[in-house]
């Protein structure tokens, strides 16, 4: 199946996923960023359906999913997971989950560890309070007539400023997603990440897990994926010289660092 399907939640929302890949092969799940989609994973897909049947799903509130009313809860975030899951009849599956993604991975590992197999955390972090700006993003994004404004802080948090300045199809790409992103479901994605505050329970996942940090990322900063590898039991961590997406930056670094991991014995 390559075309977008859609999987109603217990709670009544609307999630956009799609498989690629061969049905006979282990699945792994993609999560996205805020303010992208599950495109932003479309240029790792050659060399991920190689070996696996890859799922990628829009978190509630991006793409094509439905944009509920805010705010949302990282439980939720996680269930939504949980309840494709169970709905696609997929008992376990390894999980790929960047930034956001990467808060919903943890979650998972903490809470449904049954259900993942191996986890991959990248450019992401279990605590980025604290609360008070992030109270203060939500209410200017909500107050915005648009929000060409937080898109443009976003792609200056997410690239290099070379890349920035050469401009070119992958950051027109992020732009245009960043564009398209209802505010509603932007805003209420921000507060999953104010209220999460993991750096005490990830002590808990029992998964083999990876950790991936961008030297010189200013979102979720190398320090933060050092302290998530330290806290997860056995976690390896690989730190690229990249700023925010690093799968879009160094993809061949970041693909095989994640097939490395993946396909270990």
């Amino acid at each position: 199946m390559q075309s977008t399907s859609f999987f109603t939640t217990g709670d009544g929302a609307r999630i956009a996923y799609r498989f690629d890949g061969d049905a006979s092969l282990p699945t792994l799940v993609l999560s996205n960023s805020i303010g992208t989609t599950l495109h932003m994973w479309d240029a790792q897909i050659p060399a991920l359906t190689r070996h696996f049947r890859v799922l990628r799903y829009d978190t509630r509130g991006h793409g094509a999913s439905s944009v509920p009313a805010g705010p949302y809860s990282l439980d939720r975030l996680g269930r939504d997971v949980v309840e494709l899951l169970d709905g696609l009849g997929i008992a376990s599956a390894h999980f790929l989950g960047l930034s956001l993604g990467g808060i919903i991975g943890q979650w998972l590992g903490v809470h449904a560890p049954e259900r993942i197999e191996r986890l991959i955390l990248s450019n992401s972090s279990s605590y980025l309070g604290p609360a008070p700006q992030w109270d203060e993003r939500i209410a200017a994004t909500l107050q915005a007539s648009d929000i060409t404004e937080t898109a443009e802080i976003f792609l200056q948090n997410w690239f290099p400023a070379a890349m920035l300045e050469a401009g070119g199809p992958a950051v027109e790409k992020f732009r245009g997603m960043l564009l398209r992103t209802d505010k509603h479901g932007l805003a209420g994605a921000f507060a999953a990440v104010r209220d999460a505050d993991l750096r005490r329970t990830i002590a808990l996942i029992p998964n083999p897990s990876l950790v991936i940090a961008g030297l010189h990322d200013t979102v979720t900063a190398a320090s933060h994926g050092e302290q998530m590898a330290a806290t997860i039991p056995g976690a390896r961590l690989v730190v690229l010289p990249a700023v925010h997406l690093s799968n879009i930056e160094l993809p061949q670094a970041f693909e095989t660092a994640v097939l490395e991991f993946l396909l270990a014995a």
